[in-house]
């Protein structure tokens, strides 16, 4: 069973700006979830919400302003609401690398699927692997839309 899926792309803006659309609710929901409800920040527990029928639990796990943030959830469309730290979850990590002054390398990795339940395990692999290719993709094109 795989247990990671990892990204790169790069992005033209500054670590900061990047890093703002990542770790704070009111520049993440322009291209991840449609909305997100709850504590998105370090130790807090949020709800993202996906259209009206998906929603998932999030755990901050950790940030390091402009350079990562990193949080748990369940995968898959798992509709999971409540604490993911009970059950098994993933960890979706964003690692943020300057290249040149407004340029920048964004790293995204998301572990654990083989610890996940095995009737989910391979279902959530490929549904994220799928979804990670589209949120990033949108993410750039935040990026894209913006400088114009």
């Amino acid at each position: 069973m795989q247990n990671v899926i990892q990204r790169e792309l790069t992005i033209n803006a500054t670590a900061e700006r990047i890093y703002n659309a990542i770790a704070t609710a009111e520049q993440v929901v322009k291209w991840f979830p449609d909305t997100i409800s709850g504590e998105y920040r370090p130790g807090g527990q949020a709800v993202l919400s996906f259209g009206e029928q998906c929603q998932s639990s999030v755990y901050i796990e950790a940030a390091n302003p402009y350079q990562y943030f990193a949080y748990r959830w369940v995968p898959g469309g798992s509709n999971f609401i409540g604490d993911v730290r009970t059950v098994p979850n993933t960890l979706v990590e964003f690692r943020i690398t300057e290249l040149a002054p407004g340029r920048c390398q964004v790293s995204l990795t998301e572990t654990g699927f083989a610890e996940l339940p095995a009737e989910i395990a391979a279902s959530s692999l490929q549904q994220n692997n799928n979804g990670w290719d589209v949120m990033l993709n949108r993410l750039q094109q935040h990026f894209n839309t913006e400088a114009k």
